[in-house]
């Protein structure tokens, strides 16, 4: 194969990847227009349509799907094993793409970079944060941070966090005015700020425990959010009673601005793991960042 060839299907991959001419044109650094000559050219070298093309969106055609379906792998095979190259190196280099939520990033990733990166200069760390549940190796990323009862069973999991509660707190104002639960069951008579879910929509419903029993309550409210920091700032000011990570709302613990509620009901859960599918595991610059976040 021609390496001019080979590069006309990696841009195919990365354009089939991300569904839109202009993320794949921002990841390539190449402009619309250079991109939809190279797929047009392809698609005549090989004589049938890859990508069926609207104003709004780009899909696989049945071919693109299998073209892509089966060059996938081989691309990613090639990476691990240049990655891999890095051995010989005095530096690693490398490429990292993580997805992560906006806490998790902040939390455990971010006070890791600066040494991180003050090491290994010559490595690269894109970090995605979003709550949404991303399928990494469809998106094209090497590794996810997330809770551990979110990490699908066939990823490798690395854990970077202790095990965590989801606590519940308010501001001594709020209860100084509307009273403290005491029980669980207490929360219906208050004001609770509800969390969305951002990836299935439904609304967040509270995990306790009494008596080595989990349950689950739907509680009432005038404020619902899909951003952690949002229910903290609202209980902050006052607004109502909330349910978040301990390790978000340590500081404010801390300085008396808000007061952990009914602790003897909140159970805990594993806390956060970076996972990846075993086929990155080659990859020194990846190996290195995997042993410095490892709790």
């Amino acid at each position: 194969m021609k390496r001019e060839e080979m590069s006309d299907l990696m841009t195919f991959m990365v354009v089939a990847q991300e569904q839109s001419f202009t993320r794949a044109a921002a990841k390539l650094n190449l402009s619309q227009s250079a991109i939809s000559h190279t797929l047009r050219k392809l698609e005549r070298n090989l004589g049938v349509r890859l990508l069926n093309r609207t104003t709004r969106s780009v899909t696989c055609t049945e071919a693109g799907q299998r073209l892509l379906e089966t060059l996938q792998p081989s691309i990613e095979e090639i990476d691990s094993l240049l990655g891999s190259l890095d051995d010989y190196r005095h530096l690693p280099k490398g490429n990292i793409r993580l997805t992560a939520t906006d806490f998790a990033a902040n939390y455990f990733l971010l006070p890791k970079l600066q040494d991180f990166l003050s090491q290994y200069p010559e490595i690269t760390v894109e970090v995605d944060a979003t709550s949404r549940m991303v399928n990494i190796v469809a998106e094209g990323f090497d590794a996810g941070i997330r809770l551990g009862e979110q990490v699908e069973k066939d990823m490798i999991a690395v854990k970077i966090g202790a095990e965590t509660q989801m606590v519940v707190i308010a501001s001594p104002d709020y209860l100084a005015q509307q009273g403290c639960p005491t029980h669980p069951r207490d929360l219906l008579e208050h004001n609770c700020i509800n969390l969305r879910m951002v990836s299935s929509g439904i609304l967040y419903q509270w995990e306790f425990e009494e008596d080595g029993k989990p349950f689950r309550m739907k509680v009432p409210g005038s404020i619902i959010c899909n951003n952690g920091m949002f229910a903290i700032g609202s209980a902050v000011k006052g607004l109502g009673i909330a349910c978040v990570l301990k390790e978000a709302v340590e500081p404010y613990l801390a300085s008396g601005e808000l007061v952990q509620l009914l602790a003897d009901y909140t159970p805990f859960f594993p806390g956060f793991y970076l996972y990846y599918p075993s086929r990155r595991q080659n990859a020194t610059a990846f190996r290195l960042l995997v042993d410095a976040l490892r709790l």
